[in-house]
Order: C-alpha cells, then sequence, then structure tokens
C-alpha cells in the first residue's frame, strides 16, 4: 500500500497539559479538583477538534497531578519527554509561584491559559509567569478569556477555545517538523534560487535533516526493477483506467507516437513508486532483497529537479508530483506527500507549513501574471465582474498541481479540498474526470510525459504564502489570504491560450484593504510576491501561519489578514505595539531560531 503503517514510526507529538495549583495547603485543597478538571476540558476540546495528518485524533497528556512546585514541575517534564509531548498548555485557576512551576524547555511551543475569575485569579499567575518567560527568553503564548467566570464554572468560552486550537494547530505543525528530513532529488533547476537547499534553515528553524539524491538513482531503480512490481501492475492499470489523455499541442512532426507514450506512462508510474519509496522507504523492497533501499530517508517532503537533466531525456515528472501530491492514488485516499516541482525547496517548506496546519492536499503554482480589468477587457471584450472585478492573479503550475486543486470535493454543496480522511470515493472519480493530461511540449520537455491540465474552481477561500531567504534578515513568510475565481468559459479560454494552456489554471483574488501598501490593490500583491512560485492551501488559514511563523521565529513580510486575527506570543508585544510588522522582526531577530 502506499500510505504504509511505518511512515511515521515515531508516532505523532502530543500536547502535554500542565495544571498548576498553589501549594498553600487549604488553597490547594480547594483548587486543586477544579484545577484538573478544566485541565480535563482543554484536552478533550483539543483531542475532539483536532486530527493528527493520519486522521486519529490528537492526543493530550494531562499531567497527573496538580503543579505547585520544583519537584512536581520536573517529574511533569520528565513525563512528558517519556509520553514524547512535543506542545505544552499550562492551565491555571489561581496563583501559583512562576519561576517554580514554569517550564523552560525552549524548543517546545509553550501556551499559558490564566482563568479570568475574581475569586482566586489565574489572570495574575498569567501575567507573572508569561512575564518570567519573556524575562528569560522563552517566549510563550498567552490565553486570558474576554469574560469574568465564576469559580466553579468548568466550561471553557469560546475565545479561549479559539486561541487554545490557534496555537495548538501552530504548535504540532512545528512539531510535526522536528527531526524530519526534507530530501532532495537532484539538485538546482534552471537557475532557480528556491531550489538551493539552506541547511542552516532546515536545521536552526524547522528542526529538520537534509537528504541529498542523485536523479541517476531514480534511472537505476527503474533499470534494475527495484519497485514493488505488484504494485507497479495495479498502478499502471488505475492510470489507464482513470488518467484520460488530452490533445497534444506539439506540430505533428513533433508528436511522440503511441508506442513511446505507452512506455512514457510506464516510467512515470515507476518514477511515482520510487520517488515515494525514497522518501518514507518500503519494506517491500527487503523481501525482494533490497534491504537499504527499504529504508527510505525519513523524508515528509521532497523535490525532484527534473529540468533539465531529466526532462531532455526522460519524460517529465509532472505524473509522480501531481499524484504523489493529491489525496489519493491507486490505493484509494491517503495523506497526500509534499514534493516540489524543480525541486523548490522553500516551496515544498511553504506547503508543509500549510498542509500541516490543515491536513489538505496544496497546489503548487507559478506567480504567472496579473491581469487587470482593462487588460482583461482589451484582450477578451469582457469586464471582470464579482470576486474579480479589481483584478486577478494567475496561477499555473510550471509542473502539476495536486487533483484536489480542481474543487470537485464538495461541502455542503460547496467546492473545497478536504483531509483525506473526508473524501468519498465519487469524490475522487470527480477530480480525475476533471483533469486531462496532456502530453508536454516537445521544446520544453524533449522526454515526453503527460502534464496536469484542470480549471479550479471558483468560490473557494484560499491563502497563497511563501517563504523567501533573504541576505542579513534569514527566512521571511508572506501570504495573501482570498478567494478562487470562475471566469466566464471564453474568458478563461483567450487568458488562458497566451500561456501554457496544458497545465492547470488557478484563477486568484487576493483579500484588498483600502490605504494597504500592498493590499490596496492585486497589482501591489503581484509586484511585492519574493519569488516565481507560490503554495496555495484551501481555506483563510493565515492567522494560523503567522503564529506557526512566531514560534519558529520567521517573520511575516506581508500579509492581509485583521490585526485581532493576529496570535503572537505575548513578549512580542515588548517590541512595539503600534508597527507590528517591525516588532515581528525585532522579537525573531533577538529571540533567534526555534533550533538555535
Amino acid at each position: 500500500m502506499a500510505d504504509m503503517a511505518h511512515r511515521y514510526d515515531g508516532g505523532f507529538p502530543k500536547i502535554g497539559i500542565r495544571p498548576i495549583v498553589d501549594r498553600r495547603k487549604l488553597v490547594k485543597a480547594a483548587l486543586k479538583d477544579v484545577t484538573m478538571n478544566l485541565a480535563l476540558e482543554a484536552a478533550r476540546i483539543l483531542s475532539e477538534t483536532l486530527r493528527y495528518p493520519d486522521g486519529s485524533p490528537v492526543e493530550c497528556v494531562v499531567n497527573d497531578v496538580c503543579i505547585s512546585g520544583h519537584k512536581e514541575a520536573a517529574d511533569c517534564a520528565a513525563k512528558f519527554a517519556k509520553e514524547g509531548v512535543g506542545v505544552i498548555v499550562t492551565v491555571a485557576l489561581g496563583w501559583c509561584y512562576p519561576l517554580e512551576t514554569m517550564e523552560t524547555n525552549p524548543q517546545l511551543p509553550h501556551a499559558i491559559w490564566g482563568f479570568n475569575g475574581t475569586e482566586r485569579p489565574g489572570a495574575v499567575y498569567l501575567a507573572a509567569l508569561h512575564a518570567a518567560h519573556n524575562q528569560k527568553g522563552v517566549p510563550a503564548f498567552k490565553i486570558y478569556g474576554r469574560e469574568v467566570q465564576d469559580l466553579d464554572d468548568n466550561t471553557i468560552p469560546e475565545d479561549v477555545q479559539a486561541k487554545l486550537l490557534q496555537f495548538a494547530r501552530a504548535g504540532l505543525a512545528a512539531a510535526l517538523l522536528r527531526g524530519k528530513s526534507y530530501l532532495s532529488i537532484g539538485s538546482v533547476s534552471m537557475g532557480i534560487a528556491g531550489c538551493i537547499v539552506d541547511e542552516s534553515f532546515y536545521q536552526r528553524y524547522l528542526g529538520m535533516k537534509n537528504a541529498y539524491v542523485d536523479m541517476t538513482e531514480v534511472t537505476r531503480r527503474i533499470d534494475k526493477g527495484i519497485y514493488d512490481h505488484e504494485e507497479f501492475g495495479r498502478a499502471l492499470a488505475w492510470v489507464r483506467e482513470n488518467c484520460k489523455e488530452g490533445p497534444d499541442p506539439n506540430p505533428t512532426d513533433m508528436v511522440i507516437p503511441d508506442a513511446q507514450k505507452e512506455k512514457n506512462w510506464e516510467t512515470v508510474v515507476k518514477m511515482a513508486l520510487i520517488v515515494r519509496d525514497l522518501m518514507i522507504g518500503n519494506p517491500k523492497l527487503a523481501e525482494m532483497g533490497f534491504e537499504e533501499e527499504a529504508y527510505g530517508y525519513n523524508a515528509i517532503a521532497s523535490g525532484f529537479q527534473g529540468q533539465r537533466e531529466w526532462t531532455d531525456h526522460f519524460p517529465s515528472a509532472d505524473f509522480l508530483e501531481a499524484i504523489l501530491n493529491s489525496s489519493f492514488d491507486w490505493n484509494g485516499a491517503r495523506e497526500p506527500y509534499i514534493v516540489a516541482t524543480e525541486n523548490d525547496n522553500l516551496n515544498a517548506a511553504t506547503m508543509l507549513f500549510n498542509h500541516y496546519l490543515t491536513n489538505t492536499a496544496q497546489i503548487f503554482a507559478d506567480v504567472r501574471t496579473y491581469w487587470s480589468p482593462e487588460a482583461v477587457e482589451r484582450v477578451t471584450g469582457r469586464r471582470l465582474e464579482g470576486l474579480a472585478a479589481n483584478g486577478i492573479l494567475h496561477l499555473i503550475n510550471s509542473g502539476p498541481a495536486a487533483l484536489d486543486g480542481t474543487g470537485e470535493q464538495t461541502r455542503d454543496g460547496q467546492p473545497v479540498m478536504k483531509p483525506h480522511w473526508d473524501i468519498t470515493p465519487e469524490e475522487i472519480d470527480r477530480c480525475l474526470k476533471a483533469t486531462s493530461w496532456r502530453p508536454t511540449y516537445m521544446d520544453q520537455f524533449a522526454g515526453g510525459g503527460h502534464s496536469t491540465d484542470y480549471l479550479t474552481r471558483g468560490g473557494m477561500p484560499v491563502t497563497m504564502s511563501r517563504i523567501n531567504l533573504v541576505h542579513g534578515v534569514g527566512p521571511v513568510l508572506q501570504l495573501a489570504e482570498g478567494y478562487t475565481v470562475d471566469l466566464p468559459e471564453d474568458v478563461h479560454k483567450k487568458l488562458d491560450e497566451r500561456t501554457t494552456p496544458t497545465w492547470p489554471t488557478t484563477w486568484f483574488a487576493p483579500i484588498l484593504i483600502e490605504g494597504d501598501p500592498v493590499f490596496d490593490d492585486v497589482y501591489s500583491v503581484m509586484e511585492h510576491w519574493g519569488s516565481n512560485h507560490c503554495a496555495i492551501s484551501y481555506g483563510h488559514i493565515g492567522a494560523d501561519l503567522i503564529t506557526l511563523a512566531s514560534i519558529l521565529r520567521i517573520p511575516v513580510n506581508m500579509h492581509n489578514v485583521g490585526a485581532k486575527r493576529v496570535f503572537r506570543p505575548s513578549a512580542w508585544s515588548a517590541f512595539g505595539t503600534k508597527d507590528l510588522e517591525g516588532a515581528d522582526y525585532r522579537a525573531c531577530a533577538a529571540f533567534g531560531p526555534l533550533y538555535g
């Protein structure tokens, strides 16, 4: 099976919950039970709401006793380490001694919820503890409910729940990265700087390792038959039945003969199997006598260089990238594999962020063109309307995109992109039928192959994002929330045919903010984008991305998220409350990368 049990052999990080209580005997007796109940309720909400990438509920570990001093804090830290806790939430109903009860592991994202009640104000402990965290250089997220609660109220208000969940999603995403690998298959594609693997970025900011394999390893495994032959037969049969070929765009004298196209299909299916095996390993290979090849590289993301050293001779990697990035294949629905076109590892890292925050597939795309309303009217004779009225961005992949990006999955009749466990066989079938596999342009891909050609359905809330590396600054994150857009068929056709119509298209309209230096108009969004590539995720997840970036100490240089949705560690306010973007840069520089 494609999604083998060993994919996450080490298990998933858990959320550790630390109930805190005053150690004075009478106070402790009065508050320990209600504090523990609040901690258990927080655990219930987190576990019932959040899922791991395989679809299983997130596990919470509530400390066995309320922490009131050094000994219990140390015991809790040992318990959490043994249990594999990767994210911490402290729950306090009233006062306790901050320096004696705090957790100081700087690599574990930490939030503190101080109960808003007047009898035993947890807010006082919250204020003292977050001050201690800031003073010691261990930033923590501060959660304080807006409304005063009664002491015997064991419910968690909606605003507190929202912050707990936003923090936990981002904290788990950071923890899921830790200790895993990015696998670079090949090197730099066509001089694109995003292909340069900066090991310092992965190690110091993400806690990840890097692995490298030359593209000749894929050739070797094809030639030597180092792949699951039974699965290959099933996969090829599935492809023949479900992957419909589209019109060949090449001049007659450059069209590949049908026999060679069929051979190319066999090759690209083998490529998909081999790249997956390189990423996560495959026990089946050990049974075949290939023990070393069976291990894989523990890679949660990879990139395939492709152009041009591969594509001048072999079929393009479009199929392997499209099918691995999708939430399904010949084995049915399963978690996507993050694979970057052209080995753009910075886009891969962005796709990882998005995937771990949403558990959905990601669209990899070129930021190809800004179309103003005036330019569209000049070219097509039609005026843009609705969401597109202020102009649109043509996001069209330089290779393939996940087939989930067709928008053929639905919820309440609206197009969506779902976690794999929610996708039905009928939705998989619709995604496949909405995709045409077009022969590649031979003047660009001399080895042939087939590219995905589809049009993303309009009306989906999506977030476009990208990590860039900037000399003297380090990594920075930019993002734009907006919507996919439907254009009249004739308008789409005219605009699409001006570029590469054999590739998947997403028409995107960012949400504008009047007077904003970047988001005042669509042109400025295009003008300020930091690279030729972007990742597109379903949902308006900009706030979660900002929270995750702050955990990793990556400043955000461009976003259109409202200030009230932004949630960063409380220390960020000490770097300025008027200019939040500048404060973010200063805080990230002062605290440094999460892993040093």
